[in-house]
């Protein structure tokens, strides 16, 4: 697949977003074509793309930078909008979670109160579920002052909610929980039903380190695995998303992370990344725990 092809595929996610940073649908799609304005500076051929090792982490740092600038051109309306060139690929924040709900339409409004690097960090963050060290890298600064804009914005306007069930459907955290216990009662049937046809499980690196698969494909796949198994699993927020994670002697181990849409699991991912694991909240049905 070519550059044209990648960008193509990944243009309705970074759309996605740029429109949640931003708040701004016709803006955030300004910033999707300069984005592929930048990228089609990088070079003039149009194969692969074989100088950038993850061509959708590059996307979408190139696109969460400019989302950026643009906010601190509010602020500062006479100054230019600097250039932005994304020097090094890091871990796609959006990775594993193109289908996840943001914040709503009202929080929405309150993060115009926000500075640019507080509200980056509060929506990567706690809508997409990114670690910080991530975070960190599209703001340019350290971990502990990513950690921290995100701290002082929801000081500012409280810590966003778990959704909010939709009339007639369950709410993500209603799914997760039966999912999970179908797991563990071993019921296929129940795993099938809550399964979208394309689910797909995947796992970072330090998740295939400790033995979880690194790829599963299909609806019966992915049920026979979980069919029986996850007895040691506890229901977990990460950043407001519902999901469950492995724990031994109390200690955290695996994360699953969940995306879900329509009601149905829709892509699971195992991670063990230190600095996600750290950010995990235990959970009672869709209230995080003191």
């Amino acid at each position: 697949m070519d550059r044209t092809q990648i960008f193509e595929t990944e243009r309705p996610r970074l759309r996605r977003v740029a429109a949640r940073v931003l708040g701004d649908e016709a803006e955030a799609e300004d910033v999707v074509q300069d984005t592929w304005l930048r990228l089609h500076r990088t070079g003039g051929s149009d194969e692969g793309g074989d100088d950038i090792a993850n061509l959708p982490g590059w996307l979408t740092t190139v696109t969460t930078r400019l989302c950026l600038d643009r906010l601190r051109a509010r602020s500062t309306a006479a100054d230019p909008v600097p250039e932005v060139e994304a020097r090094d690929t890091v871990p796609d924040p959006a990775e594993g979670m193109a289908r996840a709900e943001a914040v709503g339409g009202a929080l929405q409004v309150v993060l115009d109160r926000l500075g640019p690097a507080e509200r980056v960090a509060l929506v990567l963050h706690d809508s997409f579920g990114v670690d910080f060290s991530t975070v960190a890298t599209v703001l340019g600064s350290s971990p502990a002052a990513a950690r921290k804009h995100a701290s002082r914005a929801r000081a500012k306007i409280g810590r966003p909610q778990p959704e909010q069930d939709v009339v007639g459907r369950p709410a993500d955290w209603e799914v997760v929980d039966a999912f999970m216990a179908a797991a563990k009662e071993g019921d296929f049937a129940q795993l099938l039903q809550l399964l979208a046809p394309g689910v797909a499980v995947r796992a970072d690196r330090a998740a295939a380190v400790v033995g979880t698969p690194e790829r599963i494909d299909g609806r019966d796949e992915v049920a026979a695995f979980f069919d029986g198994s996850a007895h040691a699993a506890l229901p977990v927020f990460l950043g407001g998303r519902p999901g469950a994670a492995w724990f031994d002697r109390g200690r955290a181990m695996v994360l699953f992370d969940f995306v879900v849409a329509d009601g149905q699991v829709q892509d699971i991912t195992f991670r063990a990344e230190p600095a996600v694991l750290e950010e995990l909240v235990r959970r009672t049905g869709g209230t995080a725990r003191a």
